[in-house]
């Protein structure tokens, strides 16, 4: 199986940033410390799907034996599960979001395969048109060409619009506009994207009966993972678990997905500046379990060196504060309050 060389990381993804950063990734870091930043590692990834799924099943575990139980502690356990599950769900888009860059495993088979059948497939996601429309987000972020932009271009806020959205989040209206679109994406009839865009495809001929077979064929691998979580609580004779994980996702996953969208790039500078045009948040044990899996919270560094692994992400906010190349980092209160902060 093929893996990434050190000459395929530094040509291809370190310094395709420099013109983009204005500045030089070697001015700031050496050759050996751009090596063992982005070295990659399959026991890391497979650590890192392997934990997420362990904590899903926990989650289920939890909501198993809470049914048991008599009296008023049920509810709240099954709300405290569905959250868990819902940040375990955004941390199976973070996976995606990694193996996108090729950082998640070293082998490509795994990164590209795998990572998309355990990580994306099973939140109806796809991994490689997610590549091609993040990579955008990448060489373009902050601009009008950003894919991603449409998530941010409305803030800053009131705070009433603010709690207004976070209400549509929580209440499942959200989830369920975003559950329709998808719908229309894989039937070919909406362009594919993870942002707020809605930009209808020409139907160029197409029959009714042409777009249910391409919603059948592209809705596929989603049904078939989601068989199987189906399936195994089944075999558990707890299949009722299954509407829990289709509640989460379409309850707790939006709002969670929201705040951690604000964090990175809501209210920064629109220039070509990835120092001033991504944010990296400060994110306490809280954060870290619903909003911020993964070390995703060190998004300037993941900017300015995409071909860094989640692992290593820590280490290089580290090396750019001794450098004095980033400030200390907002915690997630204070980026509520800025992307708020529009008077009534």
């Amino acid at each position: 199986m093929a893996t990434h060389s050190i000459s395929e990381i530094s040509s291809e993804q370190v310094f395709s940033h420099s013109a983009v950063t204005r500045r030089r990734v070697t001015d700031i870091f050496s050759r050996d410390e751009i090596r063992a930043l982005t070295a990659r590692s399959d026991l890391m990834g497979a650590w890192a799907i392997g934990s997420t799924w362990g904590i899903i099943a926990l989650s289920f575990v939890l909501m198993a034996w809470a049914s048991s139980q008599t009296g008023w502690i049920a509810v709240p356990l099954f709300f405290l599960a569905m959250a868990v599950i819902a940040g375990r769900q955004l941390c199976l888009a973070i996976l995606m979001h990694d193996a996108s860059h090729g950082t998640l495993f070293k082998t490509r088979w795994l990164n590209d395969v795998l990572s998309d059948w355990l990580c994306a497939r099973p939140i109806w996601n796809d991994l490689h048109k997610y590549r091609v429309h993040h990579l955008v987000h990448h060489t373009r972020t902050g601009s009008d060409e950003d894919t991603d932009i449409s998530l941010i271009a409305p803030f800053p806020t009131t705070r009433a619009s603010l709690l207004r959205k976070f209400a549509r989040d929580l209440s499942g209206l959200t989830g369920l506009k975003f559950l329709f679109g998808r719908v229309l994406q894989d039937a070919g009839l909406l362009k594919w994207t993870v942002a707020n865009d809605v930009v209808w495809l020409p139907r160029d001929g197409k029959r009714w009966y042409q777009h249910v077979g391409l919603l059948l064929g592209n809705m596929l691998p989603m049904l078939i993972t989601n068989a199987v979580i189906f399936s195994l609580l089944a075999l558990t004779d707890h299949a009722w678990l299954y509407l829990f994980w289709v509640l989460s996702y379409i309850t707790p996953f939006p709002f969670f997905l929201r705040i951690r969208s604000l964090a990175e790039h809501a209210c920064t500078e629109r220039s070509a500046d990835m120092f001033r045009n991504t944010r990296t948040t400060r994110a306490g044990w809280l954060a870290r379990a619903f909003v911020a899996p993964l070390r995703v919270h060190y998004h300037i560094e993941h900017h300015v060196m995409a071909s860094v692994p989640w692992f290593r992400l820590r280490q290089m906010h580290q090396l750019l504060r001794e450098r004095q190349e980033v400030p200390p980092p907002p915690g997630y209160l204070d980026v509520l309050r800025i992307v708020s902060s529009v008077a009534r």
